[in-house]
């Protein structure tokens, strides 16, 4: 019962965070970790235990994949080798920085201790970029990098964290097994994603009833995870090669129905689950500071180096991994030059989030291995980087002008499909009519010229109400004045709930349909 309480308390406050968020402009993980930070010091609230294995195999599959699912795999591909730099070169490096600083600060330490903190603070966090990123409206093609930046990462890190471990405790091999050791894992969890992904589409197709969709959705990256972990496999890789392949075939696989409905459940698992997750970071810091046994001055003097460390390695690869590239004429003719700004908006848009904390709670009961200071370290770093990056990357964004308003392009470009698009919606009119009354043909011709003068008006003048908006402004009154007469009638007797239940569902989507036109 104790369980169930707490965990009822944790999403009350995380929507509760949410809402505050949403309301003053806020950035939602950043409200919830400072809140978190703040409950974590109050009397009587529970002390919260984060254990790694819930995060690594329980949380972030579900994010990962809806992350997966919602990238696009085109503009995926095309960004591969700046993502590749990044999820794999740039956490290399920043491992190795991290290792080298505080090896030297504490020369006690074994290096592979060392690197296996690096590890740790190395990759940013998923959620924390792409909520941070979409927020601030920066370019297309910024966001696709950091989202695959932080949707691959986690996989080098937690590969290189596994080999420090090794190391440490002497059972590390030699290059050339580390290396096939990495390739195995990332080609297994390559495998095992497409052959789940595959054979979750195919069930996907045989499936005509959208509540069973939504839950093969749901079980799908856990399923994932746990046959990866179980060969031994990159569960990451796994998950995230399954969530693109579903995520760009995912219009041929599910009825409308489907699609709708399966947006809606993500779209609330996420909400909940991101909201909890910075929540329970945040109330990580009274255990944390309460298991400390590092004076106070070589503790900070640690944080701040590694700190800085993972700021300045991160600034200083973004620039080469940039420029030199594009000395390549294959790589420059295919890729335009950005600006500088461009590439300084990336490097600080490192935060890190829940993934660091998990691999460093795996760090606790080494005996050469100081497990409550790096903990504290790897907690600290996110809780900065959030804080100092989050709060501060939407002003260095607008103040570089790396912000790109892409409204006008996409309505212009939706307009001229949307054209095709009806004239092969009245071809296939043409094609069927026979046999159907005038009227019905009249009236699905009507619809279809109406939703491409919808597409055609979002170019025009905002400041006037476009014959669009007056439709929906006026189809809502009308829908109210139907909802209420079904109301009444139910509430009279006159019919039953049933009744009641199928109209009103027709009359929703209809209003969803409006609604999302608005919004548009």
């Amino acid at each position: 019962m104790e369980a169930i309480v707490d965990t009822v308390v944790l999403v009350t406050i995380s929507v509760l965070g949410a809402a505050l968020a949403r309301r003053f402009g806020l950035i939602a993980p950043l409200v919830l970790l400072v809140a978190g930070l703040a409950l974590s010091f109050v009397p009587g609230v529970p002390t919260v235990h984060l254990e790694p294995e819930l995060v690594l195999l329980g949380i972030l599959p579900p994010l990962l994949y809806v992350a997966a699912l919602r990238t696009s795999v085109p503009a995926f591909t095309d960004a591969l080798r700046p993502i590749l730099l990044l999820a794999v070169g740039l956490v290399v490096v920043s491992a190795f920085a991290v290792g080298a600083v505080v090896h030297l600060l504490l020369p006690e330490v074994p290096f592979a201790a060392c690197l296996a903190l690096g590890a740790v603070v190395a990759p940013p966090d998923a959620v924390s970029a792409t909520a941070v990123a979409r927020r601030v409206g920066l370019p297309r093609r910024v966001v696709t990098i950091l989202d695959g930046e932080s949707l691959l990462n986690d996989a080098s890190a937690l590969v290189l964290l596994r080999i420090s471990v090794g190391a440490l405790l002497g059972t590390a091999a030699g290059f050339w097994e580390i290396a096939g050791q990495v390739v195995l894992k990332g080609g297994g969890g390559l495998l095992i994603g497409l052959l789940a992904a595959i054979w979750a589409a195919w069930l996907h197709r045989r499936i005509e009833d959208p509540l069973l969709d939504d839950a093969l959705s749901v079980l799908t990256p856990f399923v994932v995870v746990i046959v990866a972990e179980w060969l031994h496999t990159s569960s990451v890789v796994a998950v995230v090669v399954a969530g693109l392949y579903l995520g760009h075939r995912i219009p041929y696989l599910l009825s409308a129905t489907s699609r709708l409905q399966m947006e809606a459940v993500w779209r609330l698992l996420t909400f909940l689950l991101e909201g909890v997750v910075f929540l329970l970071v945040g109330l990580q810091l009274r255990e944390l500071v309460a298991g400390l046994e590092t004076s106070p001055a070589t503790t900070a003097a640690v944080t701040g180096a590694v700190f800085a460390t993972v700021v300045v390695v991160r600034f200083a690869w973004m620039y080469p991994a940039t420029y030199l590239a594009r000395l390549v004429p294959r790589v420059r003719a295919r890729e335009q030059r950005p600006a500088p700004a461009v590439p300084a908006v990336v490097a600080w848009a490192g935060m890190r989030g829940v993934v660091t904390l998990a691999a460093a709670l795996t760090l606790t009961g080494y005996p050469s291995l100081p497990g409550e200071l790096f903990v504290f370290v790897a907690f600290a770093v996110i809780v900065l980087t959030l804080l100092v990056h989050g709060t501060t990357l939407p002003w260095l964004s607008r103040r570089l002008g790396v912000v790109e308003d892409t409204s006008v392009q996409d309505a212009l470009a939706e307009a001229g499909v949307q054209h095709a698009a009806s004239r092969a919606a009245l071809a296939a009119l043409e094609q069927n009519a026979d046999g159907a009354p005038p009227a019905v043909v009249e009236r699905l011709r009507a619809l279809t010229d109406s939703r491409a003068n919808v597409a055609w008006e979002r170019l025009g003048n905002q400041a006037q109400e476009t014959p669009s908006a007056a439709y929906g402004r006026l189809r809502r009154k009308m829908i109210a004045a139907e909802r209420h007469v079904f109301k009444v009638a139910r509430n009279e007797g006159r019919i039953p709930e049933e009744v009641l239940t199928r109209a009103q569902r027709e009359l929703d989507l209809e209003e969803s349909y409006l609604t999302r036109s608005d919004d548009e």
